[in-house]
Parts: structure tokens; sequence; C-alpha cells
């Protein structure tokens, strides 16, 4: 292995695994903002102790290890060809030892290379530069967050917000309408990049560039410095919150970038990312392509959890909870017998499904008894050995997108409850009222906090559709998720939607002249 593929592997690690610093300290700030009793402060509080599980497990912070994407620049007359040949090669290694999750898929037929290599995958861009040394700087950006993604061409009408005209009003309107429909989907509190002007393409790659400064740095165009001041203060007075349960801190950072256009086009683009804001870089020797220094400072001098916290929680008054302790299979008196805003700490055995596996089971039968059962939406970083099947990482993935298929199943299969994150529409709460189903929000990115709560991988089906959309039968033991969408019609997704939609209004009249 060359110098310069070790380099990158040790990026590609401390990336998936370990927050930098920057991040930490606003994750920590937003702590600081919520009250600890909360659904957003218990989530926050999850939040950190998993930034700190990953850190010292070496294992991905969250399970959707997302689109690798390099910025690498070279110095003039540096060979890419094999560097990018040696990207791949570490990209490789580091899915096969379970630092990153096998998430290259063929578009058409569905399968899954397995090693995260492919056309198109991994993102690598390079640019030469008049140094010495080689600069290669990695965003691990989820598919949850990036599904958030926004692109406005103005002008345009906005839900809330009125018409947004093409002047730096319209694209103050536009941001805050971008984070408004990501609604916690994302896995709020989360951090934008905003690109204003390029064409459709290069629009959202600047959108994407902001997500690669400094967190604390201040943009040298002034008017974008204080757009970006107002979009953070605004942003948190929607109350979306943590995980779209309602909160103070809905968005932790935002970053402006822009660029000439053509006359006919005005693009506002934006682009969303998680709170596990996993980007870091690396400054290599020319000659010896040995890591010199890392460009963000990392994060293992941040401490997330103080010593006395986890004993200060637990005597904290739960102002906005009931826990209730359930063992799978369930009942349709234990599932009506709960309501939004309680805490259900589950154990017994649940049942992976994503995408793959909806589609599969409107038409088919399942591989075993479902009813009463438990499907987690989540698609798990796994490795093998002798001893079997090991959860690397296990948290939620965005449920909205089983909306076409889940109360169907649920009524088929005699499912109880559904595990996921952001929440579900109107056809599923429908089926939760009739059927006797309740939907779990678990925090999304804790794919240490839940990996843990996992005992034992019972088996396995469907692994033809790869590791992620495969039906993983798991054993777990106090595995906490927040009731959002009830039995009795109520849904805390939809009551948040309502009530930043107010909120949004208030933000219509012109700011900027």
């Amino acid at each position: 292995m060359s110098a310069f593929e070790q380099s990158v592997y040790e990026l590609i690690v401390e990336t998936s695994t370990n927050l930098p610093a920057d991040v930490r300290r606003t994750i920590a700030r937003a702590r600081e903002a919520e009250d600890r009793a909360t659904r957003a402060g218990l989530s926050l509080s999850t939040i950190a102790q998993n930034i700190e599980m990953a850190e010292c497990n070496v294992s991905p912070i969250c399970q959707d290890t997302g689109m690798p994407t390099f910025i690498v620049h070279t110095p003039v007359g540096a060979n890419q060809i094999v560097m990018k040949r040696e990207i791949q090669q570490a990209i490789a290694r580091a899915t096969k030892d379970g630092k990153l999750r096998t998430n290259s898929v063929d578009s058409l037929t569905g399968a899954n290379t397995g090693d995260n290599l492919g056309p198109g995958t991994p993102v690598i861009h390079f640019e030469q530069w008049e140094k010495d040394e080689v600069d290669v700087r990695l965003i691990l950006k989820g598919g949850g967050c990036e599904n958030k993604n926004i692109q406005y061409s103005l002008p345009c009408e906005l839900e809330g917000l009125g018409k947004a005209g093409r002047d730096l009003d319209g694209i103050r309107k536009c941001i805050l309408h971008a984070v408004y429909q990501a609604q916690g989907q994302g896995c709020s509190a989360g951090f934008i990049g905003v690109g204003i002007g390029g064409d459709r393409t290069t629009g959202y790659e600047l959108a994407k560039q902001q997500l690669f400064r400094h967190i604390e740095d201040v943009n040298p165009i002034p008017d974008l410095a204080k757009l970006e001041d107002y979009i953070l203060d605004k942003a948190n007075q929607l109350g979306i919150g943590t995980m779209g349960f309602g909160g103070n801190v809905t968005l932790l950072g935002c970053k402006i970038g822009v660029m000439n256009r053509l006359p006919a086009s005005f693009f506002v683009s934006v682009a969303y990312n998680c709170w596990a804001y996993r980007r870091q870089g690396v400054l290599l020797d020319g000659s010896t392509h040995e890591i010199k220094e890392w460009i963000y400072e990392t994060g293992s001098n941040v401490r997330m959890i103080e010593e006395n916290e986890a004993a200060a929680a637990a005597a904290a008054p739960a102002a906005e909870r009931r826990e209730v302790v359930l063992t799978a299979p369930l009942t349709e008196e234990q599932v009506r017998s709960l309501r939004v805003g309680d805490v259900v700490i589950l154990n017994g055995e649940m049942h992976t499904g994503r995408d793959a596996l909806h589609k599969h089971l409107m038409d088919h039968d399942a591989p075993i008894d479902l009813n009463g059962g438990v499907i987690y939406h989540c698609g798990p970083v796994m490795l093998k050995d002798e001893a079997g099947w090991h959860v690397k990482a296990a948290g939620p993935t965005t449920s909205i997108r089983e909306e076409p298929y889940q109360g169907d199943i649920m009524k088929k299969f005699g499912i109880r409850a559904v595990i996921g994150k952001g929440g579900m529409g109107p056809k599923t709460l429908a089926a939760l009222k009739e059927h006797g189903g309740v939907y779990l929000n678990a925090v999304g990115g804790a794919a240490q906090y839940y990996a843990e709560c996992i005992k034992r991988v019972n088996g396995v089906d469907f692994m033809e559709f790869g590791i992620p959309e495969a039906m993983w039968h798991l054993q777990v033991e106090g595995f906490a998720a927040i009731v959002t969408m009830d039995s009795h019609g109520n849904s805390l997704h939809a009551e948040v939607d309502l009530d930043s939609k107010e909120k949004l209004a208030q933000f219509k009249d012109p700011v900027f002249a």
C-alpha cells in the first residue's frame, strides 16, 4: 500500500468515526439551549453520547456513511490517475473494515457492489494549485439529509412566505423555506450550505462546497455574512427542533456562497446536512504523501458528556415523557395504550426493513411470522467473522420513503410497531388508527447508541438485496424511541409542521432592501 492510500484510509476512518471540534462545540451549545428534560433535550443528550461512543469504538457515527465526496488539490505534475485509483482502493478497504456501509447501488438493477465502488462512486474532484503539498478533503453526507436538498428558481411563490424575487430578500425567503420543508427529516438540528447563482449543476456543487467551510468562520462578503447570521437566528424561531420534535434549536450553521449566473436563470441551491456533520481533511507532504496536519481540529479534546451527567439526567424531572417498557411481540391492547410523547423501552426481537423489503412484501409472503412484530427502518453496518454477524452501526433511516407501503404491510402481516425517523404521512396514520399500530421515532444518526442495544443477530433474509436492504432479525434490550404517531390519530410531526408553518409566515415581509 502506498503512503498516499494509507493517508486517505486514515482520513476516511477519522471522518466516519470522529466529529471535528467545531462541530462538537456547536452541538454542545445547542444542548445548553434546550431543556434536558424535553424530547429535544433527550435527543441531544443521546446524540452527544453517540458521538463519544463512535470515537471510543472507532465505528461509524451514523450507519448511513453516505456518498464519499473528495476534493483534492494537487501540485502541478501530480499523477491524478494513480491518486484516483488509490482513493478507490482506500474506500474499498474502509468498507471491508466496517468503517463505511456498502452504499453503492446499481441504479437500474438495484444490485449493491459491496465495496462502495462503481460508476460515479466515490465522487472525486481534482484541482491543481501552485503549492507543493496535497490537500485532501472528504465529506460523508448521508441519504436522509441528501434527500432534503432543494433548489429554487427565482422568481417563485413560496408556501407561507409569498413571492420570492430575484434579489437578496428573495434569497432569504428561499433559505428559510428550505429549513422549513426539511421538518427534521434530515436529522435536525442540521447545517446548510447555500449556493447562489450558477446553473442547476454548479449551483448544487457550490452549495455542497460551503459545507467544507469552518463553522466559526466569517463570510468575506458583508451582505452574505449578515444573511448567514439572520438565517441562523430566524430558523431557530421556527420551533421544528431536534428530530422535528419541536424545540429551540433547528439549525446549527448556515454558510452561503455566490457565483455568476446566466441572465435567464437565477437559482438558489441548498445542501442540507444532518447533525452528524462528517467532514475532515488532511494536508499531505508533497513528496512522501504522509499526513502533515489535519485541516479541521480533531474532536478528541472536546468532551460531549461529563462524568456526572448520566446521574444528573436520571434525576431530572421527565416533564414531557412517560416511559413504557414493552417486549415484542406486541398486542393491540399494549399499542393502543400508548400516546404521542411516551418513551417506549423495547425488548425482544425486531426486524429491519427498508425500501427493497417493503416493495417485496407488498406482493409476497414474509419469511417469518410478523404478527405483533416490530419493523425497524434501518440499514445497518454489519461485519461477519467465524462467530457470525455483528452489528457495527444501526441507527434509523428516514421513514417517509415507505409511506406508499407501510399501512398496507402492517395490516397484511399484523405488524404492531414501526421504528424510524422523521415520521410518516396520512396514509400510515390512518392505518395505525384502524389496525392498532404505533410509530416510534428513534434518534437519527445515533448508530452506536442503538447498536449497543442489539444483543444478538438471530438471522437474516433477502441478502440478495444487499446488506443495508436485507431483513435482519435482531434481539434487542433497552431500545428507546419516542411515540410520535399513535393509534388515536395523533401525529407530533403534523403538529410541528402546522406550528412551524404559522411561524414561517411572520418572516414574509421584506428585510433586505
